[in-house]
């Protein structure tokens, strides 16, 4: 078989014309030719549909292009059907019956009645079901009381692939009745028009220029839900992510998929392939940027208090980075962008806690035991082969699934050993010494919510109930760069009035502590045109910039001032010690943080207010840092108006505070270990009284 060239899937509709407005549960149809995706075609009703079909085949074969064309409804019946209702066991004499039979406009169809006609051919009641009109029609009941008819419920495709809906289901939701019975006349009409140059799967071999598959959206559904978050039409994104799936797809998986025998049923194309499908349809579509003035403040608002600047941040930040699966060896610290689901419980059968013997609690009598031993033994991966007669038991090791006749487990220092027997005491309950299956986790339940920073312990979790890879949020890219004249490079050359860059170093290491990827722009003088370019690459690289320096009002305060001319600059003069300046913009869409340039100043900044922002843009959700009252260790009279965060550290079950308040002490930031957060309002603390002590892990781990 030859590659395809060309990839459509068609989302379809058994219902009247909707109007010339994009709407759900409409027609869609998603193309890709060549390689390049289009975006996804609206079909009003079925003509407009069927002239977009012909318009698509005629289009590649003038191309020379191969097509695979993928429907979502079924294009065969349960097993019988065909027979029943034509005389032959083929697929295609019910197309040509249905083709004959179905009266279809825009604005009306005849299936309903067509439904009740071909029920009145088999006896008992059924097997279409469901009128959804005004009107009665004979033979057709309006709810399932179907009975005696003969034939399966499902195909085979559909008890095999959880959440896919029977065919005799004609209105209501997960209506597929409709839709088989509107749909394979089109595709009939196509088989006449195109002839040899059209081949249907399964029941043809794909020797021809165009393929007609049957696809389900509901096999990508997890990609699906994650396109609809971000708003749009859910119908459109099935469209457009299926057939990016099918055109991704390695041939060699798509000819695996394509290897089935269903001659008289059909069969969905990638059924058991699911996982492979998502990967294939990862979709590259970005959350939208920020608005420039996403951090305007209110008019008249000059001081800001931490509180209402943490509020602001919460509700106008938003995840910026994209999607992207991974296995789960390289899952640790990653956010994930999907809730999971256990794929199966664990433990995925009941199993002994302990090494022991196994028996059955009630074929026991009352007191002290003494009991057959079977031959043989269970043991973790290798079960007991037969089941346990009742009144015997069988030497059970940790782990081992129970065997049938097992239910109670006794330890086997509790037992005496004897030849082929053993001996134990009474009183021993039901079930003891066991663990039942799902008693951790059952299967289906929900395992990790959305936005949850992965653990070593939730890869453990995941691993434990079938899930080997995960769909997570790329990581946020932050850039640091440090600005003005003053600031060299450790270790270089310091003339008089120079500082060391201490900033950059520790602003770099707190972003990759925090998970996220960390660019280092260097340093920049005190030099517009410098600082715009490298602002301009930083935007490039990163989904967000920190800098320190140059966010106030001053002369050489080039961040803020390049901020203000693009006009989208906000300086939010935070009641806070220390800190107070924090520059805030979105430069080419990246939000920029323009932290004060005291290394004290711009660490508390950072982690007051830059790091529950970044975890917003990375997906993960505002979080708060875990704070504990503890004990001082020390003495302060605080005056009201701003809020303050002093270098602390735990000794002996009190928090001590670092010897100096003066921000530019270094020193202070490495000899502590945390944060001792003192309100806005006054306050006076002598030692022994409660004071609120936030350690650095919790800050960069919440």
């Amino acid at each position: 078989m030859t590659p395809f060239d060309s990839f459509a899937v068609l989302d379809w509709s058994g219902g009247n014309d909707t109007g010339p407005r994009e709407r759900k549960d409409a027609i869609w149809l998603g193309v890709m030719r060549g390689g390049q995706e289009e975006e996804p075609r609206y079909c009003r009703n079925r003509v407009e549909a069927g002239v977009a079909l012909i318009a698509l085949i005629e289009a590649e074969q003038a191309a020379g292009r191969r097509l695979l064309l993928g429907c979502d409804f079924p294009f065969g019946f349960p097993v019988g059907f065909a027979g029943a209702l034509t005389g032959r066991a083929d697929p295609f004499a019910v197309w040509d019956w249905l083709e004959a039979a179905i009266k279809d406009s825009p604005r009306a169809n005849n299936r309903f009645d067509v439904a009740g006609a071909i029920n009145a051919r088999f006896p008992g009641t059924g097997p279409f079901w469901f009128n959804g009109l005004h009107r009665e029609i004979d033979h057709l009941p309006r709810r399932d009381t179907r009975s005696g008819h003969g034939l399966p419920e499902r195909r085979a495709v559909e008890a095999a692939c959880k959440g896919a809906f029977a065919c005799w289901q004609m209105g209501g939701a997960g209506a597929v009745g409709g839709q088989v019975l509107t749909g394979l006349p089109v595709l009939n009409r196509l088989r006449r028009r195109f002839g040899a140059a059209l081949a249907v799967w399964p029941f043809e071999p794909l020797t021809a220029p165009v393929a007609l598959v049957e696809i389900w959206p509901g096999l990508i559904n997890r990609a699906v839900k994650r396109a609809e978050a971000r708003g749009g039409i859910r119908d459109a994104h099935q469209v457009r992510l299926l057939t990016r799936a099918l055109a991704g797809l390695p041939a060699a998986r798509l000819a695996a998929m394509l290897a089935v025998d269903a001659p008289e049923e059909g069969w969905i194309l990638g059924l058991g392939h699911e996982e492979a499908l998502m990967a294939a349809c990862d979709d590259p579509l970005t959350p939208p940027p920020l608005r420039d003035d996403c951090f305007a403040l209110p008019a008249g608002v000059d001081w800001t208090p931490v509180d209402d600047a943490l509020a602001m941040l919460r509700a106008r930040l938003s995840c910026v980075v994209g999607q992207e699966r991974v296995a789960l060896g390289a899952a640790a610290g990653r956010v994930l962008a999907e809730g999971q689901r256990a794929r199966r419980a664990n433990p995925s059968e009941a199993n002994s806690a302990v090494d022991g013997y196994g028996f059955a609690h009630g074929t026991l009598g009352e007191g002290d035991q003494v009991v057959p031993l079977v031959a043989g033994r269970a043991a973790a991966g290798v079960p007991y082969p037969g089941t346990v007669p009742g009144g015997h038991a069988v030497r059970v090791l940790t782990g081992a699934a129970l065997p049938e006749g097992v239910d109670t487990v006794i330890l086997q220092e509790d037992v005496t050993v004897g030849e082929g027997r053993i001996a134990f005491r009474g009183g021993l309950k039901r079930g003891a010494n066991t663990r039942r299956a799902g008693e951790d986790v059952e299967s289906g339940a929900t395992v990790l919510e959305v936005g949850r920073v992965l653990t070593p312990a939730d890869l453990a979790l995941c691993a434990a109930v079938g899930l080997a890879d995960l769909p997570v949020y790329r990581r946020l890219r932050v850039a640091v760069l440090s600005t003005g004249d003053e600031v060299v490079e450790p270790g270089a050359e310091a003339a008089p009035g120079q500082i060391f860059d201490a900033n950059r170093p520790m602003l770099l290491a707190l972003a990759r502590q925090m998970g996220h990827e960390a660019i280092d722009l260097g340093r920049v003088a005190d030099d517009r045109a410098a600082l715009r370019a490298t602002l301009d690459r930083g935007a490039g690289q990163a989904d967000a910039i920190l800098t320190s320096g140059g966010a106030s009002a001053g002369d050489e305060d080039h961040v803020s001032a390049l901020l203000t001319e693009a006009g989208a600059m906000a300086e939010w003069r935070i009641a806070l010690k220390p800190g107070r300046p924090l520059a805030l913009g979105v430069w080419q869409g990246a939000p920029v943080f323009g932290l004060p340039g005291n290394p004290v100043a711009a660490l508390v900044c950072t982690l007051i207010f830059a790091r529950p922002a970044l975890r917003l843009l990375s997906g993960a959700g505002w979080a708060e840092p875990q704070g504990f009252d503890v004990p001082a260790a020390f003495e302060k009279r605080k005056k009201p108006g701003r809020r303050e965060y002093l270098r602390a550290r735990i000794r002996e079950g009190r928090v001590e505070v670092f010897k100096s308040e003066g921000s530019g002490r270094i020193s202070g930031l490495s000899w502590a270990q945390g944060l001792v957060e003192l309100p806005d309002a006054a306050v006076e603390i002598g030692p022994g009284d409660p004071v609120r002590y936030i350690p650095f892990a919790s800050f960069l781990n919440g």
